[in-house]
């Protein structure tokens, strides 16, 4: 588009986009993220693949908008298996139930809940974010080479010498090295959980989708979210609510934002899976569709559920009560879980994890099942122990910081803050810095108090 205004030229420069007008240039992430969803667009599959060859411009925006009609009119295929709705009644009619027998801990007993769950959500964070980013075929070499395979503890800056840096593509330069940090450094994922406490500070446990969108654009800048969540962000700006600003050109929509930001929900509602999943529904809406919605309230009923029980399994089966089991996050968990009872081995899981989600597309490494099966193997071949379960899921590659913290929450929860030894707390210092206007570093022992304050009204 180009315009003249007191003489001079207006011009849109889509080569300097910053993911601020993502659609145009992931038209084939829309087609196989439709395809999955079950729309009938196969046959403009040329269309969309002509589309995806052209350079940035107009032209290709123009034409990106009549893909995002054809996507947004599309009816579901008559052969589509999966029954996967978007609003909570629907998805309430569609559980299976489980119930999990436990009780609420007393005060101090939850307050070692609470803390293991704040700090071990940070130390799985630490522990992926080193190598956020790296592809398997990478990854593997470089844990063998520098002694850390299977992984067991933290990467170190001592591990990447020069030969390192040289031999990988991998950026390892600047990176958040557990031997170089004080606290947790600013990320997104840690950014959440603090974000949600003041959410819920402000606006109560009753909050609604449109305070976490008012507090989205109120508390940090569009650079502090990506994927789903900045074109969810971009959508508020131009006045678009939820639930269509999900929706609208919104490529990203099933990928993992979402399921990295229900920790807070599964912290204040402990033995209370349905209430956590529900304040989870009401978030991840804003963003995300279908599974993207499911992920977050698997996460956090599966938090729920560990405040009162030590059982793995129960945890698990207590988080996918709480979403569609016609969905394919619901069969896809199964099949982990199956696995796992039928003695397939960590290794056969994790090849099997990556033979259904290609890492080395942003679609499939980005994707919330392919992560949420990455959580759940970690927490089965875990086996209860917390660094053991957080080196298994950031092992497993894929989004190896989200996935960290999010099993590091799950188990700190469940053990509490007795269960993770001193190694992994060490480097965090008691302290998440953020990059959210008006906080910057937070104390975890005082974010447990507050927390204690939101779980008692």
């Amino acid at each position: 588009m180009f315009a003249k205004i007191y003489d001079t030229e207006i011009k849109i420069d889509y080569n300097n986009s910053n993911d601020f007008n993502r659609y145009p240039g992931d038209i084939m992430a829309e087609y196989n993220q439709s395809m999955e969803e079950g729309l009938d667009i196969e046959k403009y599959k040329d269309l969309f693949q002509s589309i995806a060859v052209l350079e940035k411009g107009e032209i290709k925006k123009r034409l990106s908008d009549i893909i995002f009609e054809i996507v947004i009119n599309a009816d579901i295929r008559s052969d589509y298996k999966y029954n996967e709705p978007n609003d909570l009644n629907s998805i309430k009619e569609a559980r299976k139930a489980y119930e999990i027998q436990g009780a609420v801990p007393e005060k101090e007993e939850l307050r070692k809940k609470l803390h293991g769950a704040w700090a071990g959500r940070v130390c799985g964070c630490l522990l992926g974010k080193t190598v956020e980013g790296i592809r398997t075929d990478e990854f593997i070499p470089f844990l063998k080479e520098t002694g850390n395979y299977p992984m067991h503890r933290y990467i170190l800056s001592t591990d990447i010498t020069k030969e390192i840096k040289d031999k990988y593509k991998f950026f390892f330069y600047n990176r958040a090295y557990a031997d170089k940090v004080d606290g947790m450094p600013v990320d997104d994922d840690t950014n959440y959980v603090v974000l949600y406490q003041k959410i819920v500070d402000e606006f109560g446990r009753a909050f609604e989708s449109d305070d976490v969108a008012t507090a989205w654009l109120k508390y940090q800048s569009v650079h502090s979210y990506f994927t789903a969540e900045r074109t969810a962000y971009i959508n508020f700006i131009n006045c678009i609510q939820p639930p269509a600003s999900a929706m609208y050109k919104n490529v990203c929509r099933e990928w993992i934002g979402a399921q990295i930001r229900g920790d807070y929900f599964g912290y204040i509602c402990p033995g209370n899976p349905e209430e956590a999943a529900e304040m989870a529904f009401n978030d991840a809406r804003i963003s995300h569709v279908k599974n993207g919605i499911y992920g977050e309230m698997f996460v956090s009923a599966m938090i729920a559920c560990a405040a009162i029980t030590d059982n793995i399994e129960d945890i698990i089966k207590g988080g996918l009560a709480q979403i569609p089991a016609s969905s394919r996050l619901y069969e896809a968990v199964m099949k982990i879980y199956d696995d796992y009872k039928n003695g397939v081995s960590v290794e056969d899981c994790h090849n099997y994890i990556h033979s259904q989600y290609d890492e080395h597309t942003d679609h499939g490494w980005c994707h919330t099942i392919s992560n949420a099966m990455i959580v759940v193997a970690g927490l089965l071949y875990g086996e209860g122990d917390f660094g053991k379960s957080i080196c298994t899921a950031v092992g497993m590659a894929f989004d190896t910081d989200c996935n960290g913290a999010t099993v590091g929450s799950i188990l700190g929860m469940r053990g509490g803050i007795d269960c993770i030894d001193e190694y992994w707390t060490k480097p965090i210092n008691n302290k998440i810095h953020t990059s959210i206007f008006g906080i910057d570093t937070v104390n975890i022992q005082e974010a447990v108090e507050k927390t204690l304050e939101h779980i008692e009204g």
